[in-house]
């Protein structure tokens, strides 16, 4: 009876929609995180600048802030995603989002134009440079948290409000539909990142940060009023309740029933399954969770229609299974996180403004540009993986995607360790020539040293990167049901948070355990003073750590490894 209600409200609520969503409102919703994106990516690559010029941080202080907004704004992702499922709705939650994202950048461009919102420029007070006032710094956190407030409620839900326009059960090519609106989705999105890191970036370095700053904050109020005109025409679907609720739910029903004994021998009818289930008990691991299905009491726990009473105090099969999942995943989704503290380092673009960027004798290229090599990289090994190597690796390994997901995670380690190592090298070289040109005072200076030097690295982070991503995307996909793939994206957006979390902390220790004493910082401002090498090479250590890690991880769990999760794919199939 239960589901055949749902069924009738689900065509009652498709017959008041007939008339609204499809592809008259993909332009609204594509142009807006279009804008978002390309906003909001533009003002990462020279913040780290504009922070130590302005506000006068140091180098360290200012990637601490930086790599700490990283995290607020990935991590307000999976906020964003509740709320939205479980409260506002997709469509508030993007327009809340975008709104929050204009606010934002407005203000973060006011500090630009308003003097009294930023500290003196050194040399026009007696005492040289200004500290930040706290009244200047709560207004720059202000626009940071508006801002990340915006992405996590945009980003998570942008995507699915798009997909729920689509979404028509009665059009037979509504699969290849929904297809192509995230392969133009996708295109999009890579469109606005190239145009952040090249375009934006040109416009701060050559027009000046006003003009750098109102840019963004024009295309967010193009942004905004782009949703809001397209919204009488948006199907804007309830909420249903979220995903996360169920795993805490298991969690909590769990430790309410920790008295009971629980045994592999159970009758499969103590356990509470949804109807129509094909899963008949929980499966042996993590049996401590198998308490929250198991069925105590029937007359207080089931309602007469055999629902639960209290969804806090018993849950199905299939959600305890779902935690377990969760559980399953996350060593090897661990193993990533020191490879995406290395790619997220911000101090490249010290060494960027030291060295030669010209292109041609008439263009240089900005130094927050550089993230691009990353990207060509990227894009470059997909397209020849897809197309030329997973043909000929199918071959040999018998895999459909030529490599594993895990495989692909370890060749990335492997290659995030020569990044950093051939990174460290470098600067070793640098450095040296800088101190032998008698720049060691002089950090602005312009060596005689090619931005070719720093191609290499990129590109194998760029690859590196690549093969991460999409491994580790799939990896937690195939253990999965296919109901929650979006779940697998959730956590690699959760592993960008974390991992900013864990730089923050490195530089922070770092930068006081060598600048204790009085003695220089590795991470000084002054990088021809400081020993960004030796960083680098400390983080080439932790990689190789985290590499072994990687292969204690893979030998302790590589009953997962086969591809899908039997458990749910076998049922779905």
């Amino acid at each position: 009876m239960g589901n055949k209600s749902e069924q009738e409200e689900l065509l009652l609520n498709h017959s008041k929609n007939s008339r609204k969503g499809g592809l008259i409102t993909m332009p609204f919703i594509i142009v807006n995180e279009s804008c978002e994106k390309l906003a909001s990516y533009g003002l990462l690559p020279n913040m780290i600048i504009y922070l130590t010029t302005f506000y006068h941080m140091e180098a360290a202080s200012a990637s601490v802030l930086l790599a700490l907004w990283t995290a607020l704004s990935n991590g307000l992702g999976l906020f964003g995603a509740f709320l939205s499922d479980s409260y506002l709705g997709r469509f508030r939650a993007v327009a809340i989002g975008t709104i929050s994202s204009l606010i934002g950048m407005c203000i973060l461009w006011l500090t630009t134009i308003i003097p009294q919102l930023r500290p003196l420029p050194c040399g026009q007070h007696q005492h040289g440079c200004d500290g930040t006032t706290a009244v200047q710094l709560a207004i720059l956190l202000c626009s940071f948290g508006l801002i990340s407030i915006g992405t996590g409620f945009n980003r998570p839900c942008s995507i699915a409000f798009g997909a729920d326009q689509l979404e028509n059960k009665e059009n037979p090519d509504n699969e290849r539909l929904i297809d192509s609106y995230f392969n133009w989705y996708y295109a999009s999105v890579g469109i606005s990142l190239v145009l952040a890191v090249t375009v934006i970036v040109y416009i701060q370095d050559h027009f000046g940060w006003q003009i750098g700053f109102a840019v963004p904050a024009l295309l967010m109020i193009i942004s905004v009023s782009i949703f809001l005109i397209g919204s009488p025409l948006y199907i804007k679907a309830k909420a249903r309740g979220s995903l996360f609720t169920g795993l805490f739910q298991v969690a909590v029903a769990a430790s309410r029933k920790r008295h009971i004994n629980v045994q592999l021998n159970n009758n499969d009818d103590c356990y509470y399954r949804e109807p129509e289930s094909n899963h008949l008990e929980p499966s042996a691991d993590f049996r401590c969770l198998n308490r929250a299905c198991i069925i105590e009491d029937p007359h207080m726990e089931l309602k007469p229609d055999g629902k639960v009473s209290d969804p806090w105090n018993l849950c199905s099969v299939e959600q305890v299974e779902l935690l377990k999942c969760f559980l399953r995943v996350l060593p090897m989704w661990s193993t990533c996180l020191v490879l995406l503290v290395a790619i997220g380092q911000t101090f490249s673009i010290f060494q960027m403004m030291t060295m030669d960027r010209h292109v041609f004798s008439l263009f240089e290229i900005p130094a927050g540009s550089f993230g691009i090599i990353t990207l060509i990289a990227w894009t470059i090994w997909v397209a020849l993986y897809d197309r030329i190597l997973v043909p000929l690796l199918s071959r040999y390994t018998g895999h459909p995607t030529g490599l594993s997901p895990v495989s692909r995670m370890g060749i990335s380690l492997i290659l995030g360790c020569m990044a950093t190592a051939l990174q460290a090298i470098t600067e070793t070289i640098r450095r040296n020539k800088a101190i032998e040109a008698g720049f060691e005072d002089d950090p602005n200076a312009v060596l005689n040293m090619s931005w070719m030097w720093l191609v290499p690295q990129f590109a194998l982070y760029g690859v590196a990167e690549a093969f991460n991503v999409v491994g580790q995307i799939e990896f937690i996909y195939s253990l999965f049901p296919k109901s929650m793939s979006s779940f697998a994206s959730a956590m690699y957006t959760f592993g960008l948070a974390i991992a900013s979390l864990i730089s923050s902390f490195l530089v922070s220790m770092v930068d006081n355990v060598t600048s204790a004493g009085g003695n220089t910082s590795w991470l000084a401002s002054n990088i021809n003073r400081g020993h960004l090498d030796y960083f680098y090479w400390l983080l080439t250590f932790l990689s190789f750590i985290n590499l072994l890690y990687f292969m204690v991880v893979y030998r302790f769990t590589e009953h997962h490894h086969d591809g899908r999760n039997s458990l749910y794919h076998e049922a779905e199939e």
